[in-house]
């Protein structure tokens, strides 16, 4: 079974002023008072802009995103705590990569997880990332990811029709 996740990560109340400036953006609710932005193709055009100005200071470098991308989640995050992340796993092994804003900077990552890597003592990337978002693990050890319900879908396209809905 596989899964695959691009998602804008913060409060429920960010995301919501955040959504309003992109028109593709769709918010969703999930455990512990955060919410996700599905990151489609859509989304990732509006949000790239033209990609003409400045660099935020420590700028992610995530691949596929132009510099406009990060500007945006910078000026975001001055009203909040954002994360970015993505996750592809499929048979039980995968990747993940996830950073961080707040007040305009990058204050954690961008952190990465190779495929067959096994979870380093603090945690997965995306787990660190809610953690510094507020999230905390749920009872009967489960870590952040699975606390704030992130294994409800199984891929983007899947979190993007439950925005719909």
């Amino acid at each position: 079974m596989s899964y695959e996740l691009q998602a804008l990560i913060g409060t429920l109340e960010l995301l919501k002023v955040a959504a309003a400036e992109v028109s593709a953006a769709r918010v969703v609710p999930l455990g512990q008072g955060l919410a996700l932005i599905p990151v489609t193709s859509s989304v990732l055009a509006a949000l790239q802009g033209d990609g003409s100005a400045d660099k935020p200071v420590g700028g992610a470098g995530f691949g596929r995103h132009a510099d406009g991308f990060e500007l945006r989640l910078a000026a975001w995050s001055k009203a909040g705590p954002i994360a970015c992340v993505e996750a592809e796993y499929s048979g039980g092994s995968g990747t993940q990569r996830a950073a961080v804003w707040v007040d305009g900077r990058i204050v954690l990552g961008p952190l990465g997880s190779g495929e067959f890597e096994p979870a380093p003592p603090e945690g997965t990337p995306i787990s660190r990332a809610l953690r510094l978002l507020g999230a905390h693990p749920g009872d009967g050890g489960t870590d952040e990811f699975a606390a704030v319900g992130l294994g409800r879908h199984r891929s983007t396209r899947e979190w993007a029709t439950a925005a719909a809905d």
